[in-house]
């Protein structure tokens, strides 16, 4: 029993570093486009760099044997969980701001639980429903707060796009469940970049002639190599880790907390203050992870 409590909380942090990963991604991905990388080329080195390192990393590691069955389930994760989604998200946030982006990616949970219980026939609860509900709008007031989203015709592509990467990901979510589950973490995320490679080089490599390499300051070098090794490579590993302990839905309630992590590294650099409306949304934030994790002591259930 303290070994199975002790994954468990090993699967939260997990998944708290990689919300952690992606709050920041949002400003570090837009600073890169489209004045020095057109979203297809910096996915391109998004994946190659990924699925280069797991490979590397995986030769220090024992083989281990995957069902031929599974082959298609990770092909299938590698078009939705790598191609579809990675291409969505940097084609919309060219096309959008990174606050309407945001907004649009705390949708995943409720699609998470709506995929999950169709697929994995996962229950659908009154905790999951409220914390979800709770969460989101603790998240989405946070987000708004003096910003003023901007869905306009103008954003509306762009916007779209990002609603198809949210899909994406949560489908990638529920599909990757059962491989976590059967197979170590670096063995799944070496065969899906390395099936989702396979999807992007096609539409994707033509574009690498464009940018002008030689004027491209050594800050967005150093961003590529963020997205590349922390968003990609780290955080990845980190949310697909957490699968292994914890169910989907509860995964996905952590992206709450991404606007909230985002505050608090602005209060860390001094350019935020502290305020009632800070710790009120954080209140529904965490209260609405709370609802969907532990309420009911449900992630031993759903683990």
């Amino acid at each position: 029993m303290a070994g199975i409590k002790k994954n468990i909380v090993l699967a939260h942090l997990a998944v708290i570093g990689a919300n952690i990963i992606y709050g920041i991604n949002y400003v570090v991905a837009k600073g890169i486009m489209p004045d020095y990388f057109p979203p297809r080329v910096a996915i391109i080195f998004r994946v190659v760099g990924a699925t280069a390192i797991f490979w590397l990393v995986g030769i220090f590691f024992p083989k281990v044997h995957i069902s031929k069955k599974d082959y298609l389930r990770l092909a299938v994760c590698g078009f939705f969980g790598i191609a579809l989604n990675q291409i969505m998200f940097f084609e919309g946030l060219n096309l959008t701001t990174p606050i309407n982006a945001s907004i649009i990616m705390v949708g995943i949970p409720i699609l998470v639980l709506i995929f999950a219980h169709f697929i994995l026939k996962e229950g659908i609860t009154k905790n999951k429903v409220f914390g979800i509900l709770l969460g989101m709008g603790g998240a989405i007031y946070l987000i708004l707060r003096g910003s003023g989203g901007s869905f306009t015709t103008g954003t509306f592509l762009g916007n779209f796009f990002i609603l198809i990467n949210a899909s994406s990901y949560a489908l990638f979510l529920v599909l990757v469940k059962p491989l976590m589950v059967k197979y170590p973490p670096l063995v799944i995320m070496k065969w899906i970049f390395t099936f989702g490679l396979i999807y992007v080089l096609p539409v994707s490599a033509g574009l690498l002639g464009e940018p002008d390499y030689s004027h491209i300051p050594f800050t967005i070098w150093m961003s590529v190599a963020y997205i590349v090794i922390f968003t990609t490579v780290i955080a990845y590993f980190l949310n697909n880790y957490s699968l292994k302990n914890i169910s989907p839905t509860v995964n996905s309630a952590y992206i709450y907390l991404q606007p909230f992590l985002a505050t608090v590294v602005a209060l860390t650099a001094g350019k935020d203050v502290l305020t009632w409306n800070e710790i009120i949304a954080a209140g529904f934030i965490f209260t609405g992870v709370y609802f969907v994790s532990f309420r009911g002591m449900e992630y031993w259930k759903n683990g």
